[in-house]
This record gives C-alpha cells, sequence and structure tokens, in this order.
C-alpha cells in the first residue's frame, strides 16, 4: 500500500488502513496492520503461566512486547540484544495498559495472553499502530478460547483504538507520519475505548506550551480518526 502524502489527504484523514488477518499461522491470533507507511505485525499468544500478582487477585492478565526491527528505519535501528531500549518498554507497557483497559480479566482467570507487535516499517505512529493491530490480535485470541470452551464468557468489554495528532506550522494535523511528528510543535497520542472514553493521552508541548483549546481540538478531532478505525477492526470479524 502507498502511504498518501499530506498533499494526498486532508488535515483530518487518516492514512489508509490494510488488515491481514491470521499472518501468523502459529500463533494464537495474528495480524500485519499496515497504516500508511507503518506496518506491524501483531501476535498473540495464550499461555496458562498467569503472573503472580494476577493469580494473587484472580484474574488473567495481558501483557505486551514491541520491538522495531532493525531494517524498519533509515538509518538502521539497532538490535538490542540483552539489554532493554527504554523507549520500547514505555510503548509496550503503554499497549498492554491499553488491551487491560478494555477487558474483564476475571473472566479469564486461567490465562495470560502476550501480545508481541513486532514494527516492520516505521513512518510514524507505531506505538498507536500496535495498539489497533495489538486488539484485532487479542479479540482473535479470545474468540479462539470461547469456541474451543476454554472460556465461559467473553471478556472483551469494548473495543480500544488510537492514534496522533498534533500542530505543524501552526496547522491541526491527524494521524501524523514521520515528517510531521518530527516537526511538530505539538503532538498528542490518544487512546480511547469504543464509546470514546479516555484510556490514556500523551500530549508534549515539543516547542512551546499549548492551550487548553489546543488539546481539546486535538481530542475532537483523534476521536474522529478512532471512530474511522474502530470501524475498520471490526470489519476484520464481519461474516
Amino acid at each position: 500500500m502507498k502511504s498518501l502524502s499530506r498533499k494526498e489527504r486532508s488535515d483530518d484523514q487518516i492514512r489508509p488502513i490494510q488488515i491481514v488477518r491470521d499472518f501468523c499461522p502459529e500463533s494464537d491470533g495474528s495480524v500485519l496492520f499496515q497504516m500508511g507507511g507503518t506496518r506491524v505485525i501483531c501476535a498473540a499468544s495464550v499461555s496458562t503461566n498467569v503472573p503472580d500478582h494476577a493469580k494473587l487477585r484472580g484474574i488473567g492478565w495481558i501483557t505486551a512486547e514491541y520491538t522495531m526491527l532493525p531494517y524498519s528505519t533509515n538509518p538502521r535501528t539497532e538490535r538490542r540484544i540483552g539489554r532493554q531500549d527504554g523507549r520500547a518498554v514505555e510503548i509496550q507497557r503503554l499497549i498492554g495498559r491499553s488491551l487491560r483497559s478494555v477487558v474483564d480479566l476475571s473472566r479469564m482467570s486461567d490465562y495470560c495472553i502476550a501480545i508481541d507487535c513486532d514494527v516492520l516499517q516505521a513512518d510514524g505512529g507505531t506505538r498507536t499502530a500496535s495498539i489497533n493491530g495489538g486488539f484485532i490480535a487479542l479479540r482473535l485470541a479470545i474468540e479462539k478460547l470461547l469456541h474451543d470452551g476454554s472460556l465461559a464468557q467473553n471478556p472483551i468489554r469494548s473495543e480500544v483504538a488510537a492514534i496522533s495528532a498534533g500542530y505543524v506550522n501552526g496547522i491541526l494535523l491527524l494521524d501524523l507520519d514521520y515528517l510531521e511528528d518530527s516537526t511538530a510543535s505539538v503532538d498528542m497520542n490518544v487512546v480511547m475505548d469504543g464509546e470514546f472514553n479516555l484510556v490514556e493521552i500523551q500530549g508534549t508541548g515539543e516547542q512551546h506550551p499549548f492551550t487548553r483549546e489546543q488539546m481539546d481540538r486535538m481530542l475532537f478531532l483523534a476521536q474522529k480518526g478512532i471512530t474511522e478505525i474502530i470501524s475498520t477492526q471490526n470489519s476484520v470479524f464481519e461474516k
């Protein structure tokens, strides 16, 4: 899929989304999620190795790992072996929090689901794409557990999706690509559930502080994008 430049899409238009379901056949649910020039493989793996902190509370768990593969960027991203990348750790925690926010973990007390998000190509919005694709992979894994009788009730309470918005050269834009994100004076990543309740906001005045009015405008625009993303997520499951 060709990534549309901003000249080819309006300020409030998200990049084209393409989803390849069951991309990793050995996983319990997977997709190749592409949003413009950003491509992420999201794969879910189910196990009974529930962390002790969750077992003590009588709940299951959902965790995530995030990696940018070396060839996802130019110049090459260094492969980290045996040492943690602070940015990756922060992003995978965000992904895990976002997915857990829409799941009743007490309904999957015997299971832990790990979501692996591997960035194949990075053109901005890799964390938001990972949340969007990660939710689809999670839902596929949950449907598999329901189908084989491992779960009695669906623990998913709502969809969850994420998008970026920000100001570039004084103009408010939705779904920033890399060039826009790298020059934005203000940028924000927004995570919402299917009822547009806020799950998380990560906003930064890169060049100067931003006003409450600007924040509200970014949130309003983000909701527009998230509406479209959730519709696309749901289309994966339409018979």
